[in-house]
């Protein structure tokens, strides 16, 4: 049986809504992934943070989660982390995606049956939501920062453009614009909604 891991990833977190304090919001957002993450059936949950973020990462940490402790907050050092821990294939996910819905990351898991690495895209210019791959990763796999990467910079070192998967593509919330796409229909984020006020 394939062993899975889905990593939510703490990235830097440079924006909040004008009122709201800069530490909370970061740890509203990444808790609310966490707690999608801790609830997935087809995949074990984990966080991987630099020395500088493990604090935040044991206050959100469900009770049992693993932590990675890892150089830089890029998908490598991640990856290599899942890959020593005994994980087939491992997908990490930015932890400021606060309404991820599982099936979103269903469908990044699931090109890894025929292809050795798939991306969610954010649906803007730059950004990946996820980077999902078959561990341990391809040696062409350069390292990514979820932040600036796109499909196309991932695809640029594979020895062919179809070895890397994209997938749905699902928002972060990085600015004030990203507001807008929260559906509030949606079940989850309990912590970022009650942040906004409801």
């Amino acid at each position: 049986m394939t062993k899975r891991v889905v990593v939510a990833l703490l990235t830097p977190v440079t924006w909040s809504p004008p009122g709201t304090d800069l530490g909370k919001w970061r740890a509203a957002l990444a808790e609310d992934v966490v707690d999608l993450l801790a609830r997935l059936a087809q995949a074990e949950p984990a966080i991987a943070a630099t020395a500088d973020d493990l604090a935040l990462a044991r206050e959100i940490a469900w009770p049992g989660m693993p932590i990675y402790e890892v150089r830089t907050a890029t998908v490598l050092p991640v990856l290599e982390a899942a890959t020593a821990a005994g994980f087939d294939q491992a997908a990490v996910l930015a932890a400021d995606a606060a309404d991820v819905p599982g099936m979103v990351l269903g469908k990044l898991l699931r090109p890894l049956s025929s292809k050795p690495v798939a991306v969610a895209p954010t649906g803007q210019e730059s950004g990946l939501l996820a980077v999902a791959s078959t561990l341990p990763a391809p040696e062409w796999l350069a390292d990514i920062n979820l932040d600036t990467a796109t499909p196309m910079t991932v695809r640029r070192t594979a020895p062919q453009p179809s070895l890397v998967e994209s997938t749905a593509d699902w928002h972060r919330l990085r600015g004030p614009h990203d507001l807008a796409t929260l559906d509030p229909a949606l079940e989850g984020w309990e912590n970022t909604r009650a942040l906004l006020g409801g």
